[in-house]
C-alpha cells in the first residue's frame, strides 16, 4: 500500500501519466507483434508454427506470473517492483527487436511477458489508491483506456513500423516509453512497504502455473493438433486440470496460500472476475476475426483494415470518459447493462455481414461495439473494488487481469476452432450439388462454360468460390456464438451491489488506506 507524505498525494497527474504509459505499453505489446510476424518468420529462418511460438512463449509467461503479483507487491513493496518490473520489460524489449535467431527472440519474449504480467494489475492498484472513492470511476475510466485501446490500437501500430522501419521497431518503440515512465516513476511515486516476514507459496504456485501453462498450450496448440485427436493435447488437458483441482484446493486448507480465499467472498469481485471472463472472451476474439475478414474476404489493404479498426478504440475512449463523468450519478450497473447490450447488438449485425458491406455501415457498427465495450469496462473495474478491502486490491487486481486473459485466450481458441469446422461443414455441403449433375453447371450458358466441374479450371474456380462462401458462412457463425456468450453476463449484475452502497467498514478502510 502506498504510503504517501501527510496522507495526500500532491504529484497524483504525474503519478498518473506515467502509470497509464506502463499500462499502454504493456497492453499494446500484447499485439503489436501479431502482424510483423511474416518479416519475423524470413529474417529468422522460421516455420510458420516454429514464429508462433513468438505469441505463445509471451502469453504462456504473462498468464502465470499474473496471479502472485499481489504477493509480489506486498513482499518486496508496490514501487519496488513497478520499477524492476519496467525496467526488465524495456531491457528484454530491446533484446527482443535485437535477437538474430528464433531461440533468442523466443526466450527474450518469454522473458518480456515475465516482466510485463505485472504491469497492468500494479498499476490498477496504484490507480485506485491515489484517487478516492468519489473519483475512482473516472481513474478507472484513464486507466481502462489503455487496457482497452491498446491491443486494439496494436495491429495498426505495428503494421506501419513494419512497412514504415523494420519488425524490430516494434520492440525498440517499448525503449523510450519505458525510460520515461522508469523516470516519472522513480521521483513522483511515493515509497511502499514492504514485508520481509512472507514467504512465498511454491506449492500453490507450482499448481496453477502447471494448471495455467497446460491450458495455454492447449488452445494454442489445439487447432494445429486437431484438438483432442492428438495425444499431446489429451494430455495438456489433463495436466491442466489437475493444476487447477490441485491449486482450488491447497488455496483452500493451506494457513498462508500466495492468493488468499477472501477476496472470493466479496460478492461484487466474484461477480465481476466472471463477468470480466466472458467479456474477455470477446475482447480479443471479435478483433482478431475482424481484421483477416476484411483483409482477405472484403480485399482491404493491411493499412485500412487496421484504420477500419480504429473507430472501435475511438468509441470505447469517448464510453469511458462518458462513464468517467456519469459514474457518480448513475447506478454503475445500469451503464454496464446498457453496454452489454450494444455489444450484443453489434456482435448480432456483424454476424449477417457480406464482405460487400458498406463503408459506413461497417464503421457505425465497430464504432458501437467499442462504445459498448467502453461503458462495460469502466464500470465494471469501480464495481469489482467498490466493497473489496484495501489490503486485497493487489489480488485483485492481478486476478482480474488473469481472467480476462484466460478469457481472451480461450475466446480466440473457440472462435478459431469454430471457424475452421464450420468452413469445413459449409464447403462439404455446398460440395454436394457442385457436380456435372446440376443443370446450373452443365450447358451452354457462360456460367456453366466457365464453372464446368469436368474441366481443371472451372473445378478449381468454383471449389475457390465455395471456400469463400464457407468462409463467410463461418466468420458469421462465429460471431453468432459472440453474441450469445454476451448475453449471459447481464445476469450476474442481478449479484453486483450498487457502488453507492458501500458499508461503513469498507469507507472506513478505504479512507484509512488513503491517510
Amino acid at each position: 500500500m502506498l504510503k504517501p507524505a501527510a496522507g495526500r498525494y500532491p504529484n497524483r497527474t504525474l503519478i498518473t501519466a506515467c502509470t497509464m504509459l506502463a499500462t499502454t505499453m504493456q497492453a499494446i505489446d500484447s499485439t503489436i507483434a501479431n502482424v510483423a510476424l511474416p518479416y519475423m518468420q524470413g529474417s529468422l529462418s522460421a516455420t510458420y508454427d516454429q514464429i508462433t511460438w513468438v505469441l505463445t512463449s509471451y502469453v504462456i509467461a504473462a498468464a502465470i506470473m499474473t496471479a502472485p503479483v499481489g504477493w509480489m507487491a506486498a513482499r518486496f513493496g508496490r514501487k519496488n517492483l513497478f520499477l524492476t518490473c519496467l525496467a526488465g520489460f524495456t531491457i528484454t524489449s530491446m533484446l527482443c527487436g535485437a535477437a538474430q535467431s528464433l531461440a533468442q527472440i523466443v526466450v527474450f519474449r518469454l522473458a518480456q511477458g515475465v516482466f510485463g504480467a505485472a504491469l497492468v494489475p500494479l498499476s490498477q492498484a496504484t490507480m485506485l489508491d491515489i484517487y478516492p472513492f468519489e473519483k475512482r470511476a473516472q481513474a478507472m475510466a484513464v486507466w481502462g483506456m489503455g487496457v482497452m485501446v491498446g491491443p486494439i490500437l496494436g495491429p495498426t501500430l505495428g503494421g506501419y513500423l513494419t512497412n514504415a522501419f523494420d519488425w524490430r521497431w516494434v520492440f525498440y518503440i517499448n525503449l523510450p516509453i519505458g525510460m520515461l515512465a522508469i523516470t516519472g516513476l522513480w521521483f513522483v511515486m511515493p515509497k511502499s512497504d514492504s514485508n520481509d516476514s512472507m514467504r512465498f507459496d511454491w506449492t500453490g504456485f507450482a499448481a496453477l502455473a502447471l494448471g495455467i501453462g497446460a491450458m495455454q498450450m492447449m488452445l494454442d496448440r489445439g487447432q494445429d493438433q486437431d484438438w483432442f485427436a492428438s495425444r499431446e493435447i489429451f494430455v495438456e488437458a489433463v495436466l491442466a486440470g489437475l493444476g487447477c483441482y490441485l491449486f482450488l484446493v491447497h488455496m483452500m486448507t493451506a494457513q498462508r496460500p500466495f492468493i488468499p480465499p477472501a477476496v472470493f467472498r466479496d460478492r461484487n469481485f466474484a461477480a465481476a472476475i466472471v463477468m470480466m471472463f466472458g467479456i474477455g472472451m470477446v475482447l480479443l476474439a471479435s478483433s482478431a476475426l475482424l481484421a483477416p475478414y476484411l483483409q482477405n474476404l472484403a480485399g482491404y489493404p493491411v493499412y485500412e483494415a487496421g484504420m477500419a479498426m480504429a473507430p472501435r478504440g475511438f468509441g470505447t475512449m469517448v464510453a469511458m470518459m462518458i462513464a468517467g463523468r456519469l459514474g457518480g450519478r448513475f447506478d454503475q450497473r445500469i451503464l454496464m447493462a446498457i453496454g452489454l447490450l450494444l455489444l450484443s447488438g453489434s456482435l448480432y449485425v456483424m454476424s449477417g455481414w457480406t464482405p460487400d458491406v458498406s463503408h459506413s455501415e461497417l464503421l457505425v457498427t465497430i464504432l458501437v461495439q467499442g462504445f459498448g465495450m467502453g461503458l462495460i469496462f469502466n464500470p465494471l473495474s469501480v464495481v469489482a473494488f467498490t466493497t473489496l478491502p484495501a489490503r486485497l486490491r493487489g489480488d485483485g487486481a492481478a486476478l482480474l487481469s488473469l481472467f480476462r486473459n484466460i478469457g481472451s485466450a480461450i475466446g480466440v481458441s473457440v472462435t478459431s476452432a469454430s471457424l475452421a469446422y464450420n468452413t469445413q461443414v459449409s464447403h462439404a455441403v455446398m460440395s454436394e450439388v457442385a457436380t456435372p449433375f446440376n443443370p446450373l453447371l452443365h450447358g451452354n450458358s457462360a456460367v456453366a462454360r466457365i464453372l464446368d466441374p469436368m474441366t481443371t479450371h472451372g473445378a478449381e474456380l468454383l471449389n475457390q468460390l465455395i471456400e469463400r462462401q464457407s468462409q463467410i458462412i463461418a466468420y458469421n457463425d462465429d460471431y453468432r456464438i459472440m453474441t450469445f456468450l454476451t448475453l449471459p453476463t447481464l445476469l450476474l449484475l442481478l449479484l453486483m451491489r450498487r457502488p453507492g452502497a458501500m458499508t461503513a467498514a469498507a469507507k472506513i478502510e478505504a479512507h484509512a488506506a488513503m491517510d
